[in-house]
């Protein structure tokens, strides 16, 4: 009895608990998983804080297009280093990989003899790479398919096989936001219709209605392989064939710092970065993570202060030799003398010691892409919180509006150019042989 009763109790006991479970009570939508976003390999973390942006120094060019102002910065992650030549490769063998198992992907499609189609005949199976499938080199179809990959016999030299990297090209989707924010949804309740109202501008520049969401979804097509040929065009009777055959795939210069990396090629990394990490998240079931990007102009001045406000040079001081007279970062430290610092050319990443957050190489070494795009008056005009100026060029676009800042100086630098407040620009589609980049990715949720 006294068991038919402890039953009959517990049965009450949870009717009465799922009849409470819907109360009129907000109480936010259950099961949400609890998200700890993973702490980034060789990245540091940079608090939220507010700095003193601009010059600290006077101004050597007499360009006065910086002026001191005080803004604020949210979180981030930053790569404590340049990104270097064997990282970026990891990126060039996944493009070159995902491009020849699509093609192998394509052959066996090919010769299936039937496919599911829908009314108008278009193959529904999705294309999707498989990675885990092993390539077996010596089956026909696949020899030649990598056959295809190598540059044709006539071009190559002493007969010896090559991948053609013409064909290293990286497709990625982006959403313009921006273009998006400007744009109107307006919604027509009378007949239950909706429309957008404004014009959005697409990747060849020209303008457009805006149809629906898709019109501020942009593709691109990029080739990805660095220009190793900047070694030899940027500098004019001069000798560096050397670093043009070496630098970028050689395993002597795998830590040094990546370079002939255009502004749109950094864009496209950080973009690949971002679906690769989101990729191996989501199969152990966790959230994605924010995008890696390159640094606003203002996060990496912040970042290179190191918390130090008003320091002229990342290590705080305003000297460019430590108290034993030895070179703080890799410049051009005297007149036609790069030796005096210890490298000729950009030396090995973290070769120095980091600043305050954590971040080696913040000044020289190779100076470094931002997001921002280049106007002399953009301290005046910016927000006070993130301040951040962007423009998406266009190939119709004049040269002016193709400016992105760039920070830190670099190895063939003077000291001016390795001040934490100078700024600078190259043109988005050059490369150069002493711009370099690394990632930040936006901290995701509230500091404690």
């Amino acid at each position: 009895m006294k068991k038919v009763i402890l039953f009959a109790l517990i049965i009450i006991m949870f009717m009465t608990g799922c009849g409470s479970s819907d109360n009129g009570e907000l109480t936010g939508v259950p099961g949400r998983k609890k998200f700890f976003e993973p702490e980034p390999l060789e990245m540091a973390f940079i608090p939220a804080g507010n700095f003193v942006m601009g010059p600290s120094d006077q101004d050597a060019l007499f360009a006065m297009n910086s002026l001191s102002k005080s803004v604020t910065v949210d979180a981030f992650w930053m790569d404590q280093t340049e990104i270097t030549n064997n990282k970026y490769r990891q990126f060039v063998y996944w493009v070159r990989d995902s491009i020849l198992r699509t093609k192998l992907g394509e052959a066996q499609i090919a010769e299936r003899e039937y496919f599911v189609v829908d009314d108008e005949g278009n193959i529904l199976e999705p294309n999707i790479i498989n990675w885990d499938e092993k390539i077996d080199p010596e089956e026909e179809t696949t020899k030649g398919i990598i056959e295809e990959m190598y540059y044709p016999p006539e071009e190559r030299f002493n007969g010896k096989k090559q991948y053609d990297v013409r064909r290293f090209n990286y497709k990625y989707f982006w959403v313009d936001y921006q273009q998006a924010a400007r744009s109107r949804y307006v919604y027509d309740y009378q007949n239950n219709t909706g429309k957008y109202e404004g014009q959005v501008t697409n990747i060849d520049g020209t303008r457009t209605d805006v149809k629906d969401r898709s019109s501020f979804i942009k593709t691109v097509i990029i080739n990805i392989y660095p220009d190793t040929l900047c070694w030899i065009r940027d500098f004019t009777y001069s000798f560096n064939d050397p670093m043009a055959d070496l630098y970028f795939w050689h395993p002597s210069f795998d830590d040094y710092p990546v370079v002939g990396i255009s502004w749109p090629q950094a864009n496209a990394f950080s973009r690949w970065r971002t679906d690769y990490m989101n990729t191996a998240l989501r199969k152990n079931g966790i959230s994605d993570v924010q995008a890696y990007r390159l640094p606003l102009e203002t996060e990496w001045e912040y970042a290179a202060r190191g918390g130090l406000d008003l320091s002229m040079y990342p290590w705080g001081g305003p000297y460019t030799r430590n108290d034993k007279g030895c070179f703080l970062a890799n410049f051009k430290p005297l007149r036609g003398n790069y030796i005096d610092d210890g490298n000729v050319y950009a030396g090995k990443v973290a070769s120095y010691d980091p600043n305050e957050f954590g971040l080696y190489d913040m000044a020289g070494n190779v100076a470094e892409w931002t997001c921002g795009a280049y106007h002399p008056s953009a301290y005046i005009f910016q927000h006070d919180l993130q301040p951040n100026y962007e423009y998406n060029a266009t190939p119709q676009d004049p040269p002016i509006l193709k400016r992105k800042v760039i920070r830190g100086g670099s190895w063939k630098d003077i000291a001016y150019f390795l001040q934490t407040s100078t700024r600078d620009y190259e043109y988005q589609d050059s490369t150069k042989p002493y711009i370099g980049f690394r990632n930040v990715r936006t901290y995701i949720g509230a500091e404690l």
